[in-house]
């Protein structure tokens, strides 16, 4: 856009731009007052000649790939006033000249990498009226005089590291109207001990201080007038005690979060009637509340979570409009004849209580109900016939009760119902399959635990979208239908502990990603797509069934032959560890025997001839990289001498001739490039797949910041970072020089794919500074042509800069240094517990990147057992035991999935790794012989030894008693984090206490 023949503005905004830009070019447009260029995939750098843009107003470069510190000369641009940098990765601290935009109305420069202390010339800005500094890693206190902005409008400081006391002058006296300080470790000060809030401000209207520390009691003398115009309060995830205000005269809160906080006594009455309220959302979970709830008559109350308390009594009378009522986790006793007057519920939840007594046999009131839990409890009688008429019903969950008569058949062609929740009841009967009068949506069928019995019915080849059926422990007899293999989407199948005879079908799904049928009577040979399922899915039980070759141990004999085979097994496994220490043996002295003839020979003269490199002309995958200084060798080189003969290379032939590994579906973890070991011919490979000359099929993008085609990927030369169970790792440089790390699953461990796609989009715009932005996934037409983008992040691993092994990068890591990976890979946990609400599932130093020359540290290879089959988890979670990262509980169950708690498991060995300096896979030397590290730690702790545990290259600074301090109580920390799970505290506590170290 130009003015007067001067160019004033240039926008180029949302166009899919990937470029390394120069903004100091456009320092030559002397007249400009606007550059834009939002969401596209610029990288670059902020000029240090930014000062020169003279006339700039408004500058925009937000969800980009910017690098680098803030420069000083910012502050020259006299005319700015709105400045946006949000969703790049600029580092560092902001400098002070940043008082000096005196003009500047809007400043964004949330979800970065900035760190260090605010800088108090920030509260200068007088003509302020939008700050938002949200998502980075500042640290100290909040400077004061924030108060003093007379038109500062919104303050947002959230998911910082923010410390110090909460100041009661700023609440009091600010002029914003929306403040959120939430996710900090902001803590009350000696005089709000008492009384927590003071007072607030009337033009404010939204305030979050969730998740920090504060302590101390909401407010004294049992009033709440200091909410007086507030619309949203969130206090949540605090330690906030005390009994609750009355919340008189509070006649605009709309909003109320008080939840994971200690609150203690009853719940206010007011709160539940609303005469004078007009309160929509209240949650008050997660506190130690007690009393009863007599009464909810509010008539704007919408959303009420009391969750987690210790209230009592029976339930109470709901006459208003709530619609989502969640009263589980508590001591509720009674029956269930109040819900027949509960007509506008929508979600609701009474799970974990003490209800007794029959579930009503009403007319059916729930017109709107399309949620209902009453799991946990000691429900009787048998399933009311009025459930089949809630017309919006698509969750039922009655489970672990005491129902007992006729399963209730119609309710499993509900042409509503989702999700079918019945297990450990006392059902009898058989299953008489009624005749859908149209297409039945349920998806999960949990009759498991109960006593029913008979044929399984052949009409169940009707429920076409099931995915997820457990049937086991009951007494179901006779031969499996073979109608279960119209059921396509099925991918959990468990018919263990029951009566089953005859055959497997031979068309159940080949989308199976579980499946259990021991404890029965079956016969005949295993189907050929069953068997990729381990032994334990067969056995014990079945003394019929066969596989085509029976694999050892595989339970097909009697118990006697069992015990023989055993021994024989032992006898074996002698036999070969002896065998294979006379190989070695041999292969020792063969070596020595060949050096002592080779020193008694004349080396030859090598040649040109003698080294031979040959391009390929038709690349397929990613291309060798050339020009690397050294020899970069194709699989065409490499399979030369095998070319003529009739043997077929398949494509994961070449990938193990380049890089020594095969992504084949049997594979497993071996060792990591970054852990010491190296590869030959400069690392470099090409991914060679089923397509001939390019990459086939399709790329999804999880964001927008990004675009590219297939088969720019497929030109794109790859370097080899490492492997693990799932797969292995490449960076990759494409033409136009961005950089990704591509992860080529194995074959066989990737979900179907319409279930890949739905879990994939859930990490869509990831951005943290402490978690790796997934950026897309390629599926291809065949089954090893899966590949995961992610950012790629150097100088490497923790893992490559930890270990003292050949090839570690840099010098040993210093003791701060190790404070702040720990702490930053805390803080990437947290966000993914609480903002995204996943496990990570795999955390483990090669799985901890360090990003640029401050080693940043972030999370990588997350949320893989999302994308993976039930297969792939339980191999990837048997790898972390191999790796030492495994929780206890994960080793003890049969379908181990990673939770939370594990998360925090395997966070603590790394703990202990950065306060050892050792691998938590070696075994390490002890009095009474070698233990594993976690072991190893427990005993020194347990002796009052716990300093030997520490690196001894941290020597120096071990004799630094702060320093010492600092590391003895990192150590309590990991220990607390490998206690069983029951004892072991959440991320957001961990991070917190870290934090404060």
């Amino acid at each position: 856009m130009c003015n007067g023949g001067n160019v004033a503005a240039v926008v180029l905004d949302n166009l899919g731009l990937s470029a390394d830009a120069d903004l100091s070019v456009f320092a030559n447009l002397t007249m400009l007052v606007k550059l834009s260029m939002a969401n596209n995939s610029i990288a670059g750098k902020m000029p240090n000649k930014i000062g020169e843009f003279k006339s700039l107003e408004y500058l925009d470069i937000s969800n980009n790939l910017f690098t680098s510190s803030l420069p000083p000369e910012i502050g020259k641009v006299g005319s700015l006033k709105n400045l946006s940098l949000a969703g790049n990765n600029f580092s560092g601290p902001i400098p002070d000249t940043i008082s000096e935009l005196m003009s500047i109305e809007s400043l964004d420069l949330s979800h970065n990498s900035l760190s260090g202390p605010l800088p108090s010339s920030l509260t200068k800005l007088n003509n302020l009226v939008y700050l938002n500094l949200s998502l980075n890693g500042f640290t100290k206190k909040i400077p004061k005089g924030f108060e003093l902005m007379a038109n500062l409008e919104v303050l947002d400081l959230h998911g910082n590291m923010l410390d110090g006391t909460l100041d009661p002058e700023f609440l009091m006296f600010t002029t914003a109207t929306y403040v959120d300080l939430s996710g900090n470790l902001l803590v009350s000060s000696t005089s709000q001990q008492q009384k927590f809030l003071p007072g607030i401000s009337e033009s404010l209207k939204y305030l979050s201080l969730s998740h920090n520390q504060l302590t101390g009691s909401l407010v004294s003398g049992g009033e709440a007038q200091a909410f007086g115009n507030l619309k949203v309060l969130d206090l949540s995830y605090n330690q906030l005690s005390g009994e609750l205000p009355a919340f008189n005269f509070v006649y605009d809160l709309q909003v109320l979060k008080l939840s994971n906080n200690r609150f203690s006594g009853f719940v206010p009455n007011d709160l539940l009637k609303g005469d004078a309220l007009v309160l929509t959302e209240l949650d008050l979970s997660g506190n130690n509340l007690t009393g009863s709830i007599s009464m909810i008559t509010s008539t704007s109350l919408r959303v009420l979570n009391l969750s987690a308390n210790a209230l009592s009594g029976e339930l109470p009378m709901v006459t208003g409009s709530t619609a989502v009522l969640d009263l589980s986790k508590n001591q509720l006793e009674g029956n269930l004849t109040r819900l027949q007057k509960w007509g506008n519920v929508e979600f609701l939840d009474l799970s974990q209580n003490r209800l007794t007594g029959n579930i009503p046999e009403v007319t059916a009131q729930f017109l709107r109900l399309n949620h209902l839990n009453l799991s946990r409890n000691t429900l009787t009688g048998t399933l009311p016939k009025v459930i089949t008429q809630f017309p919006k019903i698509t969750v039922l969950d009655l489970s672990f009760n005491q129902l007992d008569g006729p399963l209730l058949t119609s309710l499993l062609t509900l042409p509503t119902i989702e999700e079918l929740h019945l297990q450990n009841n006392a059902l009898v009967g058989s299953i008489d399959f009624p005749a859908p009068s149209a297409t039945p949506n349920l998806r999960v069928l949990d009759l498991s635990h109960n006593q029913l019995a008979g044929y399984f019915p052949d009409e169940f080849g009707s429920l076409t979208a099931l995915q997820v059926l457990d049937i086991a422990g009951n007494n179901f007899s006779g031969s499996l239908p073979t109608s279960m293999g119209q059921v396509t989407a099925l991918t959990s199948l468990n018919i263990s502990q029951n009566h089953f005879t005859g055959p497997l079908p031979k068309n159940l799904p080949n989308g199976l990603q579980s499946f259990n049928a021991s404890l029965n009577d079956l016969s005949g040979v295993v189907p050929e797509n069953l068997r990729k399922f381990p032994l334990s899915s067969f056995y014990p039980g079945n003394s019929g069934l066969q596989f085509p070759n029976p694999p050892s141990g595989s339970g097909q004999a009697s118990a006697e032959s069992q015990k023989s085979r055993s021994l024989k097994t032992v006898i074996k496994v002698v036999i070969i560890v002896a065998c294979v220490i006379a190989l070695i043996i041999l292969v020792l002295l063969a070596i020595f025997i060949y050096y002592i003839r080779a020193s008694r020979k004349p080396h030859p003269q090598v040649t040109k001839k003698d080294v031979h490199h040959q391009a390929p002309s038709h690349p397929s995958g990613f291309s060798s990289r050339e020009g690397t200084g050294g020899v970069v060798v194709s699989a065409e080189d490499l399979m030369t001498s095998r070319k003529g003969s009739s043997e077929i290379i398949s494509p994961d032939e070449k990938m193990a001739a380049i890089t020594g590994f095969s992504p084949s579906k049997g594979s497993h973890f071996s060792w990591s490039p970054e852990s010491g070991d190296s590869y030959i011919a400069e690392n470099f490979a090409r991914l060679d797949v089923r397509s001939p000359d390019r990459l086939a099929g399709e790329l999804y993008f999880l964001d927008d910041t990004i675009s590219f085609t297939p088969e720019e990927l497929s030109r794109a030369p790859a370097e080899v970072l490492g492997r693990s169970s799932h797969g292995t790792s490449y960076r990759a440089t494409l033409e136009n020089g961005l950089l990704l790390t591509v992860k080529w699953l194995r074959e066989g461990v990737a979900k179907q794919r319409k279930d890949f796609a739905k879990e994939a989009k859930k990490f869509a715009n990831i951005r943290h500074p402490n978690v790796v932005g997934l950026r897309g996934y390629y599926w291809g037409p065949t089954q090893h042509e899966k590949l995961i983008l992610s950012d790629y992040v150097s100088p490497g691993s923790l893992a490559s800069f930890l270990y003292d092994r050949p090839g570690r990068k840099g010098p040993p890591l210093t003791w701060p240094q190790r404070l702040k990976i720990s702490v930053d890979v805390a803080r990437g946990l947290n966000y993914l517990h609480f903002d995204r609400e996943v496990p990570h599932g795999n955390l483990k130093a090669t799985n901890i990147l360090l990003d640029g020359p401050d080693l940043n540290a972030r999370v990588a290879d997350y949320c893989l057992h999302r994308l993976m089959t039930q297969a792939g988890t339980i191999e990837q979670i048997l790898d972390a035991g191999v790796l030492g990262y495994r929780a206890p509980e994960l080793a003890a169950s049969k379908k181990p999935l990673p939770s939370f708690k594990s998360d925090v498991y395997a966070f603590g060995v790394v703990l202990l790794e950065l306060l050892s300096g050792k691998c938590a896979g070696d075994v390490v030397s002890g009095e009474d012989g070698g233990v594993d590290l976690t072991d190893w730690v427990r005993l020194k702790v347990a002796e009052g030894r716990g300093s030997d545990c520490f690196d001894s290259v941290l020597s120096a600074e071990i004799g630094n008693p702060a320093m010492e301090k600092q590391m003895k109580e990192v150590l309590g920390i990991a220990v607390r984090c490998i206690r069983t799970v029951s004892e072991r505290p959440g991320i957001k506590t961990i991070y917190e206490d870290l934090s404060s170290i």
